[in-house]
């Protein structure tokens, strides 16, 4: 940001050196931020610190390298036309996809030196994962039990007529509804979920487990396949006047990198929907 307000009187310098850090700051050529620090001193050395080189798009990575070593990857109309519309178009496992990928990292690659966490923090032990298991409420294992016979029946009838490859999608969509009752009553049933006394065991557990978690200050992302849930877990935490940050498809960017930031920015806020 101070480089942006006085690019002026930064670019009347002589520097040996300067060194992004967070580069990832300018992975827009079009910001301020990257055209500002790419009219400082040609003859400097540049470096570049990030820990996400590529964010949204391949194009980042052009934003970053023409800050370092200016037309060494082409104009960039030339770079968007050989690589970043091709591969937003591309399957993961294409052979063009594979080919470009294997293109860039050979003229990117003599000048990127990566630090993976097994090298830099050996001491740091192993991500340890925990399952905790909960019950369904009365309410919700009385839907539950309904919808399955409902579905069974449906499944079980659409396999003998159609047979098994075109009833795929009934079969999914089965399962769907019942993860999702799971979750929550109301997901499947609002009117239902009104006037159950326990609409969700396993929301009544994850609060358990917030408890213990918020008590020792430890801050928790929680993550939902389903933005219903995350909704209602929202609500939630509106009524317990527990702070929180809020992510989902919806959004826009520039709201997700909002979020992100307030979230990394202010260690008072305990928990992150996503």
């Amino acid at each position: 940001a101070l480089i942006r307000r006085d690019v002026e009187e930064y670019k009347k310098f002589n520097f040996s050196a300067i060194v992004l850090d967070e580069a990832q700051n300018i992975k827009n050529q079009n910001t301020l931020n990257a055209r500002s620090v790419k009219q400082l001193d040609s003859n400097a050395a540049r470096l570049v610190l990030t820990g996400t080189p590529i964010e949204n798009s391949v194009a980042d990575i052009w934003s970053i390298m023409d800050f370092l070593m200016p037309g060494y990857l082409g104009p960039y109309e030339t770079f968007r036309r050989t690589y970043v519309e091709p591969l937003q178009g591309e399957e993961s496992e294409s052979e063009l996809l594979q080919e470009l990928c294997h293109r860039l990292r050979e003229k990117v690659d003599p000048f990127m030196l990566r630090r993976l966490k097994t090298l830099v923090a050996k001491d740091l032990p192993p991500v340890i994962e925990k399952t905790s298991y909960c019950k369904l409420s009365p309410e919700q294992r009385i839907v539950y039990n309904r919808i399955l016979e409902e579905t069974r029946s449906a499944v079980t009838g659409s396999v003998r007529e159609v047979g098994f490859e075109r009833s795929r999608m009934i079969i999914l969509t089965a399962l769907l509804r019942l993860r999702q009752l799971c979750c929550h009553l109301a997901l499947i049933d609002p009117e239902e979920a009104a006037k159950a006394t326990t609409p969700s065991d396993k929301m009544e557990h994850l609060f358990q487990i917030l408890d213990d978690a918020l008590s020792e200050n430890h801050r928790v992302l929680i993550c939902s396949q389903f933005t219903k849930m995350l909704s209602i877990l929202r609500e939630e935490f509106i009524k317990r006047k527990i702070r929180f940050c809020y992510l989902d498809g919806t959004m826009r960017s520039f709201e997700r990198n909002e979020q992100v930031e307030q979230f990394n920015s202010d260690s008072s806020i305990p928990i992150f929907l996503i």
